[in-house]
């Protein structure tokens, strides 16, 4: 038997679970290590709540998985939950079959993944199996539940995930990703099916599918993450504690009725956020870093919010309230900076920069290669080309043509572990040009000058930095020049003169400037760039 149990010791090198965590990018596996901090922040929070109390020797506790993929937390709390029951019940097969029948569960999210989680949790992928370390189970699935789910078409899309039919209404032979726990109009219901009886789960921990196809481009993916905290979230545990993409914060389709939501709810205990690229899970790209929360029941209050970088805090925790302004302002160095800014209550760029499609001409627009025979021709910038476009083929904002204009590219940054220019150099556009949706238009003046001061202030590590505040990924629409004060541009800005402006110490410059790289000396591009890459 203690051969059979010897899993508690993991002294083997490297852990198993730690190499398939780097293998998707898709469904991401979660690394020990990160589950182990997850964990013991679950753990912190327990004693608060009672007494100092060891929530690992607690046998009454129960635990779910809803989306389980290696079975790393599972194993993780059985590991633990082994250990601190040791005093209560002495017998190792006695407590190892408690722990794996009454306290810990899991939902698989594909047969394969269920039977990974198996064999990581109950050493076999039968839970009844001769090597099993359970010997209760009367069953293959024991606790770690999985049937094929499909997926409610109608009108060529999921009713409840979004999932595009052309890309996942498949065969047998072929998964679904068709999630049981986000396919269901009642939640607490689909449970009782699931596991045979009504259930209330004391802890829900994980790490969610991050992502479908709608319709099976996959420039065309959505998130799904936030359907599993919401669902999970109905089921009314003590705790919630889950890893997921940090774009929530500030941007990503189809989030902000869950960035709303998460931002105005008091029960937001902790976040622990890593910003940087690969960081908190290793080898895989997530742009915008990578987050765990703890949801708390019975808190009601602000939420403490940690940065790391490099495996490193970077300063203490800070409560903060999170709906303090409409997206999450990510790192606790930035506030004092942004609340001089807010301070003197001037109107922002959001009045200035255009919209998505500033012309009305769609990136897929090419306009001609010249202008030979064109009665009023406009230089059109557009995607990887110069081109020509007749005036009246020009749909919205004809009065801007004969300005001059400042563009930037809506898609900025770069496939580097840390972004540092956030915003490339700036396009100066002469009078008789125009853009496709490549483009926005970031500013449009009567004079030459202006437009030349106005680019010199985006410029700026300071603009620079409230512009990296709202932009968790490439993507640099109106909304990230949402904390950008709009100034008057007869005069040229430095960040010296904005720094004076602002009344930033030396320590907030300094801040400043660890984030946001200089440009080099050249002040502006006037042709259009095939792509951006500013590292």
């Amino acid at each position: 038997m203690n051969e059979q149990v010897s899993f508690t010791l993991r002294g083997r090198n490297p852990d198993v679970l730690t190499c398939i965590a780097n293998l998707s990018n898709d469904e991401v596996f979660t690394p020990p290590e990160l589950a182990g901090r997850m964990l013991d922040m679950l753990a912190e929070a327990w004693a608060a709540d009672h007494g100092g109390a060891n929530l690992w020797a607690n046998k009454a506790v129960r635990f779910l998985d809803p989306f389980t993929k290696s079975g790393v937390f599972l194993r993780e709390i059985t590991s633990r939950l082994t250990l601190g029951l040791a005093q209560q019940m002495p017998d190792l097969q006695e407590r190892v079959n408690h722990i794996l029948t009454q306290q810990v569960f899991g939902i698989g999210i594909t047969r394969l993944t269920s039977l990974l989680a198996r064999r990581s949790v109950y050493c076999s992928k039968h839970a009844n199996g001769a090597h099993s370390i359970a010997k209760s189970f009367d069953n293959d699935a024991g606790n770690i539940w999985f049937e094929r789910t499909e997926h409610t078409w109608a009108n060529g899309k999921c009713t409840f995930c979004g999932a595009g039919r052309a890309a996942l209404d498949r065969g047998e032979a072929l998964e679904t990703h068709a999630y049981a726990f986000i396919h269901t109009d009642n939640i607490k219901t689909r449970m009782t099916e699931l596991f045979g009886a009504p259930m209330q789960f004391d802890v829900i921990v994980g790490n969610p599918p991050y992502q479908l196809n709608t319709d099976g481009h996959g420039n065309q993916a959505r998130p799904i993450y936030q359907q599993f905290v919401e669902q999970s979230k109905q089921l009314d545990p003590r705790y919630l504690v889950m890893v997921t993409p940090s774009r929530w914060f500030s941007g990503g389709m189809g989030l902000t009725n869950f960035r709303e939501s998460m931002l105005a709810d008091k029960r937001m205990q902790k976040i622990v956020d890593f910003p940087k690229l690969y960081e908190g899970f290793p080898g895989v790209k997530i742009r915008g870093g990578i987050s765990y929360f703890l949801w708390n029941r019975e808190h009601f209050g602000p939420c403490q919010i940690q940065t790391m970088w490099d495996g490193q805090p970077t300063g203490l925790p800070v409560s903060r309230h999170l709906d303090a302004y409409d997206i999450l302002v990510r790192r606790n160095e930035a506030i004092p900076i942004l609340e001089k800014v807010r301070k003197l209550r001037e109107t922002t760029l959001l009045e200035r920069v255009s919209s998505q499609k500033p012309f009305g001409l769609a990136t897929n627009f090419k306009g001609k290669l010249t202008n030979a025979g064109m009665l009023e021709p406009v230089r059109l910038f557009a995607n990887q080309r110069s081109a020509w476009v007749e005036r009246r083929e020009i749909p919205t904002n004809l009065a801007w043509v004969d300005e001059w204009k400042v563009l930037m590219t809506r898609i900025q940054g770069t496939s580097a572990a840390v972004e540092t220019k956030f915003l490339s150099k700036p396009i100066l556009a002469e009078p008789g040009t125009a853009c496709t949706e490549t483009y926005i238009v970031a500013g449009h003046f009567v004079s030459r000058e202006e437009a030349e001061n106005y680019i010199t202030f985006l410029r700026t590590r300071f603009v620079r930095f409230l512009v990296s505040l709202r932009k968790p990924t490439q993507d640099a629409l109106k909304p990230v020049y949402g904390f950008v004060p709009d100034l008057t541009y007869e005069q040229e800005w430095t960040d010296a003169k904005l720094y004076r402006r602002y009344s930033m110490t030396q320590d907030e410059i300094e801040f400043i400037e660890s984030q946001v790289a200089a440009h080099d000396a050249e002040l502006f591009d006037t042709d259009a760039a095939d792509e951006v890459d500013d590292e």
